[in-house]
């Protein structure tokens, strides 16, 4: 069922795989009484050469006991900045306070970076390694996240194993990147939150003769309609101003894949096939390609992609 987002037109504004074990914990942000821990590095079997940082959002109610939901958000630089747009762990003490949200775990994760050590004065800027990693649709990036970040997490705190209860986000190819992990692996995550998603040619990459070596996110309305439909609950947002430039036009690629998405669920129910349907929501505003939308809906996308399981509802 479909539920539908009230929200006004916003105008924008502007583990370690191969290396000794992960450190202990370290507080170093507190929001409340949750505990923002990190940033640890994660070195990569999978991307060798590469280093990533990553935090870990404990909430206040955290109970191993009681393994909580797990929200998984790509450019974890830019999630956790407090002076940032997204402010995601903030986002998350206020929906946990208000019981409109189950006890939720939280991991932000950068991109790779080749060195051996992740740059102290990067910032919020990428690291170098993200357009490999994030726009390929290949199953790598996959695989670092289930095989080595998670497992690596896992050592210091625990979190649920239903995919109906994980959700993977992010902004832009950071978007890209959620989707593709969860459409390989919906056994993985359940849920979706894809903000100005970057669903465009980015990673397509050609021969010398102009054939195909490596395709990109604009392949995905076309897969999507000639896949069999996963058990995906899928929130999209995109800007009317978003980018159009090489690699293609960012609002017309995330309108693709939602018209795929719809396709797909008016097509099995005309043939009277039984399985799952997408649950889609989407919400398109006015804002050009930046965070600045994605931190004002953050909430109400959450809430949605979570709405039957907030402690509220379940009383």
């Amino acid at each position: 069922m479909r539920i539908a987002l009230i929200v006004a037109a916003i105008i924008m504004v502007g583990a370690s795989g191969t290396g000794a074990a992960s450190p202990p914990p370290k507080t170093v942000s507190k929001h409340a009484s949750s505990q923002l821990q990190g940033p640890f590095e994660l070195r990569s079997r999978i991307y060798p050469g590469t280093v990533r940082r990553y935090w870990v959002y404990v909430p206040a109610d955290y109970d191993p006991a009681q393994p909580p939901n797990l929200l998984l958000f790509q450019d974890g630089q830019r999630a956790v900045n407090p002076s940032g747009t997204l402010r995601v762990p903030a986002v998350l003490d206020e929906l946990i306070r208000q019981r409109a949200l189950p006890s939720t775990l939280g991991i932000f994760v950068t991109p790779g970076h080749r060195a051996d050590h992740y740059p102290a004065d990067l910032g919020m800027n990428n690291p170098d390694h993200r357009v490999e990693e994030y726009d390929s649709l290949s199953d790598d990036y996959a695989r670092l996240t289930l095989n080595e970040l998670l497992p690596t997490v896992a050592k210091h705190w625990r979190f649920t194993n239903d995919p109906r209860r994980r959700a993977i986000g992010g902004t832009s190819s950071g978007a890209m990147a959620a989707w593709t992990v969860a459409w390989r692996h919906p056994d993985a995550f359940g849920n979706v939150l894809s903000f100005i998603g970057s669903y465009t040619s980015i990673g397509l990459t050609l021969g010398r003769d102009g054939t195909p070596l490596t395709y990109g996110g604009d392949t995905y309305p076309g897969l999507i309609r000639k896949s069999p439909i996963k058990p995906l609950r899928i929130f999209l947002q995109d800007g009317r101003n978003d980018l159009d430039n090489e690699h293609g036009n960012w609002f017309l690629a995330n309108q693709q894949m939602l018209k795929a998405l719809e396709w797909a669920n008016e097509h099995t129910e005309a043939q009277g096939k039984a399985g799952p349907r997408y649950d889609i929501n989407h919400v398109w505003t006015d804002g050009a390609h930046s965070d600045a939308d994605a931190g004002s809906l953050l909430a109400d996308a959450l809430r949605w992609i979570w709405r039957d399981a907030s402690p509220a509802k379940q009383q």
